[in-house]
């Protein structure tokens, strides 16, 4: 009994930590495809900041980014969730926090990176194909009707128009200055090179990245929690509930499978593509 009493009645402080994992996703409104996003992260996010003696929250990043909303949106819910509680965040930069990577990092009072991270990508970029000389080769024709002169604006079986191109940067430069404009206010006087540099959309590795102002210091979680914390920490990892085939779902006790299982293994399959994809133009 002494024993189980010394458990319940220990003082320890506690700092919950947070993995934000993989590709940021716009939610599919239901169980399936994954991803970061807040609906899948909302409920991790509330126990994590109502957590009993709690002195902080530890994020633990590994994303190359994806949907601007998104990244936003858990953003905007982690400083919320701060002031509300009154609890500092602290972001852990594991393999990568580039483009939306960087901009969840930027929740954190202080982010912290390994010397070998990837980190930056402050931009924004949109890719696609064009298909209109192939089909034509192929003699196929394009049949489309539209009501509205630019509904069709981007289409990748027609050619190329300067004027869709030009309405397609536009877009790009007001969310990048969104993206500068948040980075800004999360780091100010923190920032040490030159806006031409830290906000082209370049990236580079962690110890870089502190020369720029772009990260606190180096170093990994436990070690820099127990420093500031004290030796008995204890770090709670939370993640979200998986059903018994491996989906994520952000309700407990729901089996994410459901009844469409080809259909949510097609789309795990598609996250881990798109994801390995993104990886890979950072070197990854």
């Amino acid at each position: 009994m002494k024993i189980l009493g010394s458990i319940f009645k220990t003082k320890a402080p506690v700092v919950p930590v947070i993995p934000l994992n993989g590709i940021i996703l716009a939610s599919s409104g239901g169980m399936r495809r994954g991803g970061l996003n807040l609906q899948m992260l909302s409920r991790l996010l509330d126990q994590a900041f109502t957590m009993r003696r709690a002195k902080a929250v530890a994020l633990l990043i590994n994303s190359p980014g994806g949907s601007p909303v998104q990244s936003a949106m858990i953003a905007s819910r982690i400083r919320e969730l701060s002031r509300k509680n009154d609890l500092p965040v602290i972001s852990f930069v594991e393999d990568i926090a580039a483009s939306g990577g960087y901009w969840l990092a930027c929740a954190g009072d202080q982010i912290i990176a390994h010397g070998a991270s990837i980190i930056g990508s402050i931009g924004v970029v949109s890719s696609g194909f064009g298909f209109d000389r192939a089909i034509e080769k192929l003699g196929i024709d394009r049949r489309l009707y539209t009501a509205g002169n630019q509904k069709a604006m981007l289409d990748p079986f027609q050619a190329e128009n300067a004027d869709d191109v030009a309405h397609l940067r536009a877009l790009q430069d007001d969310i990048h200055s969104q993206f500068i404009a948040l980075v800004k206010s999360r780091r100010g006087s923190r920032l040490k090179g030159a806006d031409s540099d830290i906000f082209s959309g370049a990236f580079w590795t962690g110890q870089k990245a502190l020369e720029l102002g772009l990260v606190d210091r180096i170093g990994e979680i436990r070690p820099v929690l127990e420093e500031q914390f004290g030796d008995k920490v204890q770090l709670r990892l939370l993640s979200a509930r998986k059903s018994m085939f491996g989906f994520r779902t952000n309700q407990p006790g729901v089996d994410a499978l459901g009844t469409d299982a080809s259909a949510q293994i097609i789309d795990t399959l598609m996250l881990k593509l798109e994801e390995r994809l993104e990886k890979m133009r950072y070197g990854l």
